[in-house]
């Protein structure tokens, strides 16, 4: 059973940066796509970015395009989601999760999920 643990969340100031960090363990992580999602008080489950099983292709929603970067190091089981140029807009509980679906952009093609790092940005 797959297992991811998210960490490096926090409150910044607009405009500063965060990186989050998706630790897996319990199965082969490099047989996953890897995706991060947002989840305002209030709103729907968002998709943010995700990562191809072996980092070489990445994908991100429109509006955190040129201000987030993810990768990957399947040798150490972890992804990262580098956050730069925050806005309070972003402040929302950030998931990472597990598909075996090649271009997974839904949550339900999701199987494994972390249990959220929050991230809140001040104004």
């Amino acid at each position: 059973q797959v297992q991811l643990v998210e960490s490096g969340g926090g409150l910044v100031q607009a405009g500063g940066s965060l990186r989050l960090s998706c630790a897996a363990s319990g199965g082969t992580f490099g047989n996953f796509v890897v995706g991060w999602f947002r989840q305002a008080p209030g709103q729907e489950r968002e998709f943010v970015s995700r990562i191809s099983r072996n980092g070489g292709s990445q994908y991100y929603a429109d509006s955190v395009k040129g201000r987030f970067t993810i990768s990957r190091d399947n040798a150490k089981n972890t992804v990262y989601l580098q956050m730069n140029s925050l806005k309070p807009d972003d402040t929302a509980d950030y998931y990472c999760a597990g598909s075996t679906w090649l271009f997974p952009d839904r949550p339900s093609q999701y199987s494994y999920w972390g249990q959220g790092t929050q991230v809140t940005v001040s104004s």
